[in-house]
């Protein structure tokens, strides 16, 4: 598969209409509530990671949508990398009932991955980023759908063995 040449990458405005909703987004999932008298700042995906199995489940797929929307800025392969094990981290420990609420407060996978998108944007329009893999994203693409497939059905086994411990 031929790789793009640098030159012919079209450089991304910082300040492009794409990157200011992606970053409106990762503001409010990690930082849009400031805590009183503290300081820190904790965003929307804690507070929705709060509701046992559908909240980490929903904050997952905010989580992914900002990877596969900065993907379009055509990141390298590693960088994708880097974002989806942010969002696996944050996932897998923020299942973990109280643990997990809290690491989701201070680890902030959302900022932590714009902040890559930032910093390799920086580097392509100073000429020191190289192209994506076109075909490393499909397979992200079928990873995520495999994910979110196990995770649902793991949510469905879950409701099921309730459901059969109550009687119901």
């Amino acid at each position: 598969m031929p790789v793009t040449p640098l030159a012919t990458l079209k450089t991304v405005d910082l300040e492009d209409e794409r990157l200011k909703r992606l970053n409106a987004l990762g503001h409010f999932l990690d930082n849009a509530i400031r805590i009183p008298g503290v300081g820190y700042r904790v965003g929307y995906d804690a507070v929705i990671g709060l509701i046992p199995g559908v909240g980490d489940l929903v904050g997952f797929g905010l989580s992914i949508y900002i990877v596969l929307a900065a993907a379009r800025f055509r990141l390298p392969a590693s960088t994708v990398l880097r974002m989806m094990l942010n969002v696996g981290l944050e996932t897998l420990i923020g299942t973990i009932p109280v643990l997990g609420d809290l690491f989701d407060a201070t680890y902030k996978a959302n900022v932590r991955n714009l902040d890559l998108l930032r910093s390799h944007l920086a580097a392509r329009a100073q000429g020191g980023a190289r192209p994506s893999d076109l075909g490393f994203y499909a397979g992200v693409a079928v990873a995520v759908g495999g994910v979110l497939a196990l995770t649902g059905l793991l949510l469905f086994s879950l409701v099921r063995a309730l459901q059969g411990l109550l009687g119901a």
